[in-house]
C-alpha cells in the first residue's frame, strides 16, 4: 500500500508540472495573439517595401548622379537601365541595389544611411532566421519543443552552417 501512495504522489507531481507548463504555454500563446503584429515578412513583401520607399526609374544621361556607374557592381550606367536614386542621392542599378537589401542591413551601400525602417527589415530576418520546423515555418514556443525532447535553444543551428 505504501508503494502505490509513492507511486500515486509522483503521478501527481508530474500531472501538475505538465499542467503548469501547458499553463505557460498558453500565456505565451494569448501573449502573442494581443500583442502588436510581430509576423515576418515574406521577401516579396520585402521587395515590394522597398519598391515603394525607392520606386525603380530608368536611367537617362541627363539623370543628375554622384558616379557614373553603379557602385555595388561598378559597370557603367547605360541608357534604359533600371535604377534606384536613393533619398542620400546615391543611385544604384535596381538589381544590385535590391541584391544588397536582401543580403545586408538596408542601408545604402556607399554612406549607410538607412533605406528602410527598422521594423521592416527586423520582420524580414526574422523570416530569414527562422528554422525550418516539420516542414513549415513556424516553430513550436520553447517550453513545448523542451516538452517534444528538444532540449536545444537553438534547433539545427549547426545545419545551418554546414
Amino acid at each position: 500500500m505504501r508503494e502505490i501512495s509513492k507511486l500515486f504522489h509522483q503521478l501527481c507531481g508530474k500531472i501538475i508540472l505538465l499542467l503548469a507548463c501547458l499553463l505557460i504555454e498558453l500565456i505565451v500563446l494569448i501573449r502573442k495573439l494581443t500583442t502588436e503584429d510581430t509576423s515576418p515578412i515574406t521577401t516579396e513583401q520585402y521587395l515590394k517595401f522597398i519598391e515603394e520607399k525607392n520606386p525603380t526609374i530608368c536611367y537617362t544621361k541627363g539623370l543628375r548622379t554622384e558616379h557614373v556607374e553603379c557602385r555595388v557592381c561598378l559597370s557603367e550606367f547605360e541608357e534604359g537601365d533600371k535604377v534606384r536614386n536613393l533619398k542620400c542621392k546615391h543611385t544604384f542599378h535596381k538589381d544590385c541595389l535590391d541584391k544588397w537589401l536582401l543580403e545586408y542591413w538596408a542601408t545604402c551601400p556607399l554612406c549607410r544611411k538607412k533605406v528602410l525602417p527598422d521594423a521592416v527589415v527586423s520582420k524580414h530576418r526574422q523570416l530569414l532566421n527562422q528554422v525550418d520546423f516539420n516542414g513549415n515555418d513556424e516553430q513550436p514556443p520553447f517550453l513545448l519543443s523542451v516538452l517534444r525532447g528538444d532540449f536545444h535553444g537553438n534547433r539545427n543551428l549547426s545545419s545551418r552552417y554546414s
